[in-house]
């Protein structure tokens, strides 16, 4: 996630399923580096495959992006309650 062009792969992703070439033609990036951050993607559960034909069809992986929420929500829910007690504590 901290790369750019990952974020950006999962953007794409998140508005339909597309084959490398596709996401190669609108980055860029060569094709080579789209595959290969889509196997990080795809490792670490944000991203799905499918053959169809010669081509693989990408699209976001539903459980690894629920499991990315949860996690990004308890953090973020532990970050606004660690703000709240500093900034609630009384002045000395």
């Amino acid at each position: 996630m901290a790369d750019r062009s990952r974020r950006t792969i999962l953007e794409r992703l998140a508005e339909s399923p597309c084959a490398v070439g596709e996401l190669a033609r609108e980055l860029p990036i060569s094709r080579p580096a789209v595959s290969q951050h889509l196997k990080v993607l795809k490792d670490a559960g944000l991203v799905q495959d499918r053959a169809v034909g010669t081509r693989r069809i990408y699209q976001l992986d539903p459980e690894g992006m629920n499991a990315l929420r949860a996690q990004l929500d308890r953090f973020w829910g532990q970050a606004l309650t660690a703000f709240k007690e500093t900034v609630e504590q009384p002045e000395e």
